[in-house]
């Protein structure tokens, strides 16, 4: 499968988008609404217009029209075909490029094999389908032409949790296995950690940063990425007074705590999670920056 470059994209969102991902990635594009997401995976699919440049292994694709680039795409709505059946929703595209029958009736039944939608084929998507199924079917559909990429606008965003996650995990078996080079929006960190072999943090058109989950955590470019992905705790001071060379004592809206200080005002204070620890009993050593905690809430 190829690679993607995007360089130089610009339109009415994007800010002269630099991106990359390689053959086979599954690629995560993290960030708020409006931050521009949507609009990038377009551009892929040729939906689009936009300034700058699209290749696939350095092929450009922006003067071929979105049928020509070979992507398939899933939506947040799920847009199957009221009116043709589940096995007639993923074979759509087989047909509608002329493919023989027997060819068609082959690839749809791999599919829902691969999908595990053998017992509903015959059924229609608004007769006793659920989210899940139906979100299944449009995955199948976007992979029966045998796309070089595929692109998912937030494909899991009307589910419930449990649905979500459990689909999130057969959508990676199955993109490893097909070794399909993959894009994958979201605004959800949780399902970027999960899904994700890079992910590019985007906001207000541009990529703030990309790399790995766990190296977008531990080292943020700045501090849009570090409160994207709920990192690190960030307490405004209400006011601090120096105590020695380095030191100063900070008044966190009523909680005490020693700080390094360089000279300049202390406006916040960031507090990373591995930095916290807790115990049901007082440890021992000096009372510095401890603080008696109520827990309310443990997510696994």
């Amino acid at each position: 499968m190829p690679s993607i470059q995007l360089r130089g994209i610009k339109n009415y969102i994007c800010k002269g988008v630099d991106l990359t991902v390689n053959n086979g990635e599954l690629l995560v594009i993290l960030g708020k609404t409006g931050a521009g997401k949507t609009t990038l995976l377009n551009v892929i699919a040729g939906l689009t217009s936009y300034e700058g440049s699209v290749s696939f292994d350095g092929i450009p694709m922006d003067n071929l029209p979105p049928r020509k680039r070979k992507v398939g795409y899933v939506f947040q709505d799920f847009c199957l075909f009221p009116h043709m059946t589940v096995r007639d929703n993923i074979g759509f595209g087989l047909r509608a490029r002329g493919l023989p029958e027997k060819t068609v009736r082959a690839r749809v039944n791999d599919l829902l094999v691969t999908f595990k939608l053998q017992h509903l084929a015959e059924r229609y998507p608004d007769k006793g389908l659920s989210g899940g199924e139906k979100q299944r079917v449009a995955l199948a559909r976007a992979l029966a032409p045998r796309p070089k990429v595929l692109l998912l606008d937030e494909p899991f965003n009307s589910l419930d949790l449990r649905t979500a996650k459990h689909l999130r995990m057969e959508l990676k078996r199955i993109q490893r296995a097909l070794h399909i080079t993959t894009v994958y929006v979201t605004h959800n960190q949780r399902e970027a950690s999960e899904m994700a072999d890079t992910i590019a943090v985007m906001h207000k058109g541009a990529i703030e940063q990309t790399g790995t989950f766990t190296d977008i955590f531990f080292d943020p470019s700045n501090r849009y990425v570090s409160e994207l992905l709920g990192f690190p705790n960030i307490l405004r001071c209400r006011k601090f007074s120096p105590l020695a060379p380095g030191i100063a004592r900070v008044d966190l809206d009523g909680i005490s705590v020693l700080a390094p200080y360089d000279g300049r005002a202390i406006e916040k204070i960031a507090i990373s999670p591995w930095n916290i620890y807790l115990s049901r009993d007082i440890p021992p050593g000096p009372e510095i920056n401890r603080v008696k905690v109520t827990v309310t809430d443990v997510e696994p």
